[in-house]
């Protein structure tokens, strides 16, 4: 193995470079258990202290580690938390919700509308903050219409999902992706919007017409709470702070699709002009701001960097591609990308693939960010907007075990996957 891009001068080369491959084995174990057993770890802890440990065995010096980070990565994905920040601050979430919920539909209708309305906002803005916002005002309106719940909320949780697969800037994985490899945004939201619209309806046809679909109709509903948090959890709407967050968004938009503009420097101007306020204090925008999760991209940077410098993933991906398992394939890029995104989680699947993708990069990352997106479906871990999900909706008493969230994210994911096949076989 030859590591060229440090020095170990404390250990020998051997030991230094199966030291990195250890720290590397644990952040990855990491990451597919949720943190390290009898430590009080997260993913973003573990990814940071695995990135202090090849720093300290490789005798890094921390500037060179720095360059191991994909910055213009970091600082969209920085830039579009601020412009989800807005929008949440601005109650505009919870405005479209309860005006989806007030109309007089029948059943399908509704969650048609749903499915249309978290799809549809979770392209442009981050999925999570979508489920965020939308999941407590969700549960309350099922709540109060005698509807189940349940298969309302992880029909939000799919379609924020799969909504967010059709833009380059609509999860944290595209958006390392479309950085990475210089993807065209408008060239891959052309690619990316058939199979998201028909992975949507046939979200929306399985809620209605699946096996279960009559059973959930039928199931007895929970108690309603005596006490609903959504009323001071929640902020009012604000028609001024949403029409400003709208504004940078469609102007983000209309550069992303008509210019060439690097995508970082415009959305960190957006984020620029937004922050600029005399009603929402900046603490308040920077308080929504996810630094976990930047914290977990920073740690895999620096600690994938150093796994690749010692030439064993190479080495693998030739030794898979003498077997003719060729990861820029997408038979083989479908497979392995649900299998490490439900493994590990869709962002560390991704870091993983990504430097593997062979001659024709550019098309084995549009599949491979489809992937990505419709395998957090599958199971209630594969995605943040799934627990997220969870999470408020128990808080409103409404309980969503990981069995109810298989019987639809099983065949949802499955159909997806499906549809994305026959538009890249």
């Amino acid at each position: 193995m030859s590591l060229d891009w440090i020095s170990a001068p404390w250990l020998g080369q051997d030991a230094a470079d199966w030291g990195i491959v250890l720290v590397f084995v644990l952040v990855y174990l990491g990451m597919f258990l949720g943190g390290l057993p009898r430590l009080k770890l997260d993913r973003s802890g573990v990814a940071l202290l695995g990135a202090i440990a090849v720093i300290a065995l490789a005798g890094l010096p921390v500037e060179q580690a720095a360059r191991a980070v994909d910055l213009p990565t970091l600082v969209l994905l920085f830039a579009f938390m601020v412009v989800s920040a807005q929008m949440r601050l601005g109650g505009f979430y919870t405005a479209v919700t309860q005006r989806v919920g007030a109309l007089a539909l029948p059943h399908a209708g509704l969650l048609a509308a749903l499915i249309a309305v978290a799809g549809g906002l979770s392209a442009v803005f981050s999925n999570d903050i979508v489920c965020l916002a939308m999941t407590p005002v969700v549960a309350r309106l099922c709540l109060q219409r005698g509807l189940d719940p349940i298969p309302f909320l992880v029909g939000l949780a799919c379609a924020a999902n799969i909504g967010s697969a059709a833009t380059l800037i609509g999860n944290p994985q595209n958006m390392l992706i479309g950085s990475v490899l210089q993807l065209s945004f408008s060239g891959y939201l052309i690619q990316a919007m058939p199979p998201v619209l028909l992975s949507l309806l046939f979200l929306w046809a399985w809620l209605v017409f699946g096996p279960g679909a009559r059973a959930d109709l039928k199931r007895p509903l929970p108690s309603m709470p005596a006490k609903m948090t959504v009323a001071h959890e929640l902020p009012p709407f604000d028609a001024w702070q949403t029409a400003k967050g709208l504004t940078v968004a469609l102007v983000l938009m209309m550069v992303f699709l008509f210019t060439d503009w690097p995508r970082d420097v415009a959305a960190l101007v957006g984020a620029g002009v937004l922050l600029l306020s005399r009603r929402l204090h900046s603490s308040h925008v920077m308080g929504l701001i996810d630094w976990p999760l930047l914290l977990l991209f920073i740690g895999l940077f620096v600690v994938n960097h150093a796994f690749e410098s010692t030439g064993l993933a190479a080495q693998a991906v030739h030794w898979l591609g003498q077997r003719g398992v060729v990861l820029s394939d997408p038979g083989p890029l479908m497979v392995l990308g649900v299998a490490l995104s439900n493994l590990v989680s869709n962002v560390p699947a991704v870091m993983l693939l990504l430097p593997h993708l062979g001659a024709d990069a550019a098309q084995a990352g549009t599949v491979l960010a489809l992937v990505s997106s419709f395998a957090g479906n599958l199971l209630l871990v594969g995605s943040i907007a799934n627990l997220i999900v969870v999470d408020i909706a128990r808080r409103q008493g409404v309980e969503i075990d990981w069995r109810r969230h298989l019987l639809i994210g099983l065949p949802v994911t499955l159909g997806s996957l499906v549809v994305l096949g026959l538009f890249v076989f």
